[in-house]
């Protein structure tokens, strides 16, 4: 990692990441392990000035290969240190399964007190170890070591060399965790979102080692605390001799490094080149820090809003460029949903509006209404209960009725979209209840009746901001009425139009 150079000495810097989706046998296999891995050693050489030549990735390989790669390389920094020169500066990561005592490594083991030795050992003149130990669960993976105590690392305790740091994913009661989102851990995510410049936090181009784990311990818990799996702390521990703060990148440095600003108050996820690409990075909506050190290219931008999403492909080239919410389509999240985006399985929200039927018999009127219903919007079907009522009359020589219909239906809808257009198709079964008045010479006692009902029905919404929408409906309705000894089918129009809000 590239640190303050006292004495302006030359720092030559070296990385082994070792990544292992696949634990004992008891252990469910992880998702991004690997990745994990792969993502943190392509960050170290661009924007921590790590020649490529010095950073072994290990995805997949056992603890024999890991101690024997970590074994080679802290051969090769003695000979390097012999010959003087350059300052030799470590970084060890491993992402994988874990517990108190040793990392599990596809079903061997590298105990974590030999590990701690070897880095300790290592004739670099600065050393960091940073273990994402876990293990498999859910939607969101739980990721972490059995209980167990934490490194031992006591304090004033005096080390070899200049320094020190240890860096875990979480305290040492807690699990860590991975997300389906970010195709990734939680921490080391946000510890490649720092890097990259969203840890920047006095804005002088420069990372630090604190800056990188205020964000990453910040963004870590923030993240964890929507889980299922709960909170999770990150835990930093170190020793240095006659050293300042580390810096640990400098993101926007070179010809050929994007400064890409995003806006105030939103968060942004970073893909490269298309929505099914890798996440590079991620901007909270809390962040204070709303730039990023990326290469030159096409990346994917996601950002959630309360109750839309913008999402789109944006191209930047070298030097500095501002995101705006112009070029990035806007997604309601009902939409969302039918396209399996962004892990939401459901929105919800009310509508009311208006609602008129064809009459039912010879010379009736119109029955004219309102409904409200509250809507489920699945991935495949909208699911709706529903209340309406309406009013009709009728008239002739003997007499005049009045009619008030109360009608409760479940319906389930398909929707199909066309941006800002949605249109559905579905069918709703309930019954409804008919109480009729009548205003005659003689005596006409009020009658309640009561009747099964289909109603089939094609709906066009429009989105019309901050989750609201308009929406016309026409179709048909279907009622069973029972005329004293008999049963009748009795179909009408019917139509209508209304306003929702979904969440």
């Amino acid at each position: 990692m590239l640190l303050a150079r006292p004495a302006e000495a030359e720092v030559e810097r070296y990385a082994i990441l070792a990544g292992n989706s696949q634990g004992a046998r008891d252990e469910a296999n992880l998702r991004f392990a690997e990745d994990d891995a792969t993502k943190l050693g392509r960050t170290l050489i661009e924007v921590s000035s790590f020649p490529p030549e010095n950073v072994l990735v290990l995805a997949g390989r056992d603890a024999t290969s890991f101690r024997r790669a970590l074994i080679a390389l802290n051969d090769r920094i003695r000979a390097k240190t012999a010959e003087g020169g350059a300052e030799p500066v470590l970084l060890v990561y491993y992402s994988g399964h874990a517990d108190a005592r040793a990392l599990h490594l596809g079903g061997t083991l590298f105990e974590l007190a030999e590990l701690e030795q070897l880095v300790r050992g290592s004739a670099a003149s600065f050393r960091v170890l940073m273990v994402d130990a876990c293990r498999s669960g859910s939607l969101t993976q739980v990721k972490g070591g059995t209980v167990g105590p934490p490194f031992a690392i006591e304090e004033g305790e005096r080390l070899d060399g200049q320094g020190v740091v240890f860096l875990a994913s979480s305290a040492a009661n807690e699990d860590a965790q991975e997300s389906e989102e970010i195709a990734g851990s939680f921490f080391t995510h946000y510890v490649v979102s720092g890097l990259l410049g969203a840890a920047d936090l006095n804005n002088d181009g420069k990372v630090g080692l604190r800056e990188v784990y205020a964000h990453a311990y910040e963004q870590t818990l923030r993240a964890s605390s929507r889980t299922l799996a709960g909170m999770q702390h990150p835990t930093f521990r170190y020793e240095i001799k006659g050293r300042g703060d580390l810096v640990l990148s400098e993101p926007y440095q070179g010809e050929a490094r994007a400064i890409v600003e995003f806006p105030e108050a939103r968060g942004y996820l970073i893909l490269g080149g298309s929505a099914e690409g890798p996440v590079i990075a991620e901007i909270g909506p809390q962040d204070r820090v709303r730039r990023l050190g990326l290469r030159p290219g096409r990346y994917f931008l996601r950002s959630r809003g309360r109750d839309h999403l913008l999402e789109g492909v944006v191209k930047v080239e070298a030097g500095p460029r501002q995101i705006t919410d112009d070029g990035l389509d806007r997604i309601a999240y009902a939409r969302l949903v039918r396209k399996g985006g962004a892990e939401l399985s459901a929105v919800h929200g009310p509508e009311a509006g208006y609602r008129v039927r064809g009459p039912l018999f010879a010379e009736e009127s119109a029955c004219q209404g309102g409904y409200g219903a509250y809507a489920v919007d699945l991935a495949e079907l909208s699911l709706s209960a529903e209340v309406g009522a309406c009013s009709a009359s009728f008239q002739n020589s003997h007499l005049t009725a009045h009619t008030t219909e109360l009608n409760l239906t479940l319906a389930a809808r398909r929707g199909f979209d066309w941006a800002p257009f949605t249109l559905e198709l579905g069918a709703a079964l309930g019954a409804a209840w008919f109480v009729q008045r009548f205003d005659t010479r003689g005596l006409a006692p009020a009658r309640l009746s009561f009747a099964p009902l289909l109603r089939l029905e094609a709906s066009l919404k429009v989105d019309v901001g901050g989750g609201f929408y308009v929406a016309a409906q026409l179709g048909g309705v279907g009622f069973v009425l029972s005329t004293g000894s008999a049963f009748n089918a009795v179909l009408a129009l019917e139509g209508g139009g209304g306003f929702g809000k979904r969440w």
